[in-house]
């Protein structure tokens, strides 16, 4: 499911981040702040280092890479010791599908900021979408074992979907439940846990789960009314299936959901 731009939402088992899925579980993108291209630009090199990167920012949450790209650029340009810019750029090429470029980018914002919780983070989620699973897991829990690191519940929610993709139900369904316990207002979390409890057969606990998110119109979708609707089959209830499926028609008509739902594919 979708989140708010700013920090890569991932929907379970969805492609690399995009600018539009900046959230929840997946990857830490600067803080933004509305700045404009000629703001202090014959300041000192620091602070016109910190107003590129801060455009690079924005233009990436909407999805302009090439013009991301340039901006970071002139960030390193006038700052080569910029951590955080290196892990933007691998964020920006990441999300262009150069993993290689990618990776020496985040490689490199490590050298410079070894401790940096957050790029192990997005290093850790990017070697996720390539299938690079141990490595993956290796960066998310050096993230994990930062102190005082403040985005556990993120970094439990990325680990968890990467279990998850691999089969490690198990696993993935303890990640999740330590992200729920530390977000348990986080949507994003709750439906990929009871995604994960679904495949497990733990299908009272899944529908727990389901309601919460789907308990409130601003945050349930075609996706999380589907799971509803698959978690009820699952249990035998036709009535409820066949309610939360009607729902899930009459808010997303169009959606390959409610396709699925009219086919009665419950179990795809």
């Amino acid at each position: 499911m979708n989140a708010p731009a700013g920090r890569p939402a991932i929907r379970w088992l969805a492609p690399l981040v995009t600018a539009a899925a900046l959230a929840g579980a997946g990857c830490m993108v600067p803080e933004r702040t509305t700045v404009t291209s000629n703001q202090n630009e014959q300041g000192d090199p620091q602070r016109r280092a910190q107003v590129r990167l801060e455009l690079a920012s924005l233009y990436f949450s909407r999805g302009q890479h090439a013009v991301a790209l340039d901006e970071v650029r002139v960030a390193l340009a006038a700052r080569p010791d910029m951590a955080e810019g290196f892990s933007l750029r691998g964020l920006i090429q990441a999300a262009m599908g150069e993993s290689k470029l990618a990776e020496e980018s985040f490689q490199r914002a490590l050298q410079l900021a070894p401790r940096d919780a957050d790029t192990m983070h997005n290093y850790g989620w990017m070697l996720c979408q390539t299938q690079r699973y141990a490595d993956a897991e290796t960066q998310f829990q050096r993230a994990l074992a930062q102190p005082q690191y403040g985005s556990a519940g993120r970094t439990l929610s990325a680990q968890g979907l990467c279990q998850a993709r691999q089969g490690r139900l198990s696993e993935a369904e303890r990640s999740l439940s330590r992200a729920y316990e530390l977000d348990p207002a986080n949507p994003f979390i709750a439906f990929n846990l009871a995604e994960v409890l679904l495949r497990r057969g733990e299908l009272e606990r899944a529908r727990f789960y389901v309601r919460r998110v789907n308990s409130r119109a601003d945050q349930s979708n075609a996706q999380t009314l589907w799971l509803a609707a698959r978690i009820e089959h699952k249990l035998g209830n036709v009535d409820g299936a066949r309610e939360w499926g009607t729902r899930l028609r009459e808010r997303f008509p169009q959606s390959g959901e409610a396709l699925q739902f009219e086919r009665g594919r419950f179990d795809d």
